[in-house]
């Protein structure tokens, strides 16, 4: 461990992930798997990015949202991910306080903006659906980038208020961190000063926005369910649900990996189990958000085809 004095104690100015140590046999097994899981994260992500850059008919707002979303993702993953490949490949464990704690504060307000910016998205369907001949009015292109803004603005902001009150604990050992990156638990069980206030913020700020936006998707559904129901069965009843499926999946599969991760008791729980399990909003939701609107997406196959119809420029 790395140490500096301070006072009758000592600060610790590095911390040490240790990964997946416990199952150290699969390393390069989990190295390969996870590697690829993240160049399909990117990739896939960037491609949902360039499509809607690309293509004006998709200047819409469910695909401004959605480019977001996939920037989102990839800046989320782009944050945990390559660490915990060097820690499992290279044994390269060590991070700096300041850098655990910038990637502490990256991985929360990246996570925060995603719950507002799937409310928002909700918000977006329920015009749609529910008032689709004031649509145009109430969703506007100004509207559309201030939903957008904000969510980002307000939760890098929260998310502040949270690091500058972990910035300003002390860690005096151990350094080790049993997690593959830096979350807020595990870090804070190494501070040796009280820590009760920059939990009740954390845990005050993490409700608000995770618990309001879950209402108001909750809210937002319950109108278009009902909306969709008083539609004749047919043609137009698929259609409805059709254009809201693949947000709706997107927001079960969040919200289900944040219940199993943090709200589930986790006392009878190994760490190991606890590990597993923030993988998978760590690696398998931003994988499965690009394929989740594709595959059943006829605007993103139509861009995908007209892109690879068109010759490049130099080919012409």
């Amino acid at each position: 461990m790395v140490v500096l004095p301070l006072e009758n104690q000592t600060a610790v100015v590095e911390f040490a992930l240790t990964g997946f140590s416990s199952i150290r046999q699969l390393n390069i097994f989990l190295f390969l798997m996870f590697l690829v899981f993240f160049i399909l994260i990117v990739s896939g992500n960037i491609l949902i990015v360039l499509l809607v850059l690309f293509n004006h008919h998709l200047h819409t707002p469910m695909y401004i949202f959605l480019v977001n979303l996939s920037f989102l993702e990839i800046w989320y993953t782009t944050n945990i991910v390559p660490k915990m490949l060097l820690v499992i490949i290279a044994g390269q464990k060590t991070i700096s306080v300041a850098g655990c704690l910038a990637q502490f504060y990256f991985f929360g307000s990246l996570a925060a903006t995603e719950c507002l910016l799937l409310a928002v998205m909700s918000y977006d369907r329920y015009l749609a659906i529910c008032q689709p001949l004031h649509y145009p009015i109430l969703m506007t292109g100004p509207l559309c980038i201030r939903l957008a803004a904000g969510s980002w603005f307000c939760c890098f902001l929260l998310t502040a208020i949270t690091m500058v009150l972990l910035s300003r604990l002390t860690f005096c050992g151990p350094n080790e961190i049993d997690h593959f990156f830096c979350d807020f638990t595990p870090l804070v069980r190494l501070s040796c000063t009280d820590t009760s206030l920059t939990e009740t913020v954390a845990y005050a700020t993490s409700s608000a926005v995770t618990l309001v936006p879950f209402v108001l998707i909750t809210a937002s559904y319950s109108c278009i369910l009902a909306a969709v129901l008083r539609i004749p069965p047919g043609t137009g009843r698929q259609k409805a649900f059709s254009t809201c499926s693949s947000h709706l999946t997107t927001v079960t599969v969040f919200y289900g990996t944040l219940i199993a991760t943090y709200l589930v008791p986790s006392a009878n729980s190994s760490q190991l189990l606890r590990k597993g399990s923030s993988l998978l909003y760590t690696i398998l939701t931003p994988m499965f958000n690009p394929i989740i609107y594709s595959l059943r997406n006829r605007d993103i196959h139509e861009a995908l085809k007209n892109c690879l119809r068109t010759k490049p420029a130099f080919l012409r």
